[in-house]
C-alpha cells in the first residue's frame, strides 16, 4: 500500500468516525480540495476540515468504499456516500430523506500526506432519490427502437 493510499483511507476513516481533527496529520499545509466550490474555503487542513464538517454534520454522509487504485503519488477511490438531504445548498429544498450517492475521489500525495483532492459526485441522482426532484419520464421504446 502506498503512502498516498494509506492517507486517503485514513481520511475516509476519519469521516466515517466523525473524527475530522485527525485530518490535520493527513494533508499538507497547502492542501487543495478541487471538489469544493472555488473560493469557499482556504487551502490546508482548516479548509478541508470545514468542508468535511458540512459533509458529515449537515449531510450526515458516511462512505462505503468499493475500489481503490493506487500508483505512485496518485490514488483513485470509487465510493458511495450514504447521507440525508438536510440542506438546500444545491438549490433544491431539503427533504431530510436518505440517498446513496455514487462518487469518485482522486488524491495526489506529497511525501506521506495528501496535497490535492478531486471529487466527482452524482448529486443529481441524490436529489432524485431524496425526493427534491422528480426524474424525467423514460421514453417508450417500441420494437423498431426509439421514437423518431
Amino acid at each position: 500500500m502506498t503512502a498516498t493510499e494509506r492517507a486517503a483511507m485514513a481520511v475516509f476513516a476519519a469521516i466515517n468516525d466523525r473524527a475530522l481533527e485527525r485530518i490535520r496529520d493527513l494533508v499538507t499545509d497547502d492542501f487543495v480540495d478541487h471538489g469544493a466550490p472555488p473560493g469557499l474555503v482556504p487551502p490546508g487542513p482548516d479548509g478541508y476540515i470545514t468542508v468535511l464538517g458540512f459533509v458529515t454534520g449537515v449531510l450526515a454522509i458516511r462512505y462505503e468504499i468499493h475500489e481503490v487504485v493506487a500508483e505512485g503519488s496518485l490514488v483513485a477511490v470509487r465510493a458511495t456516500g450514504h447521507g440525508l438531504l438536510r440542506s438546500d445548498h444545491l438549490g433544491f429544498p431539503a427533504t431530510g430523506k436518505p440517498y446513496a450517492m455514487a462518487s469518485m475521489h482522486i488524491y495526489r500525495g506529497r511525501g506521506d500526506r495528501l496535497a490535492e483532492h478531486w471529487g466527482v459526485r452524482d448529486e443529481l441522482g441524490a436529489l432524485y432519490q431524496a425526493g427534491a426532484l422528480t426524474p424525467p419520464a423514460l421514453p417508450v421504446l417500441g420494437a423498431d427502437g426509439p421514437p423518431g
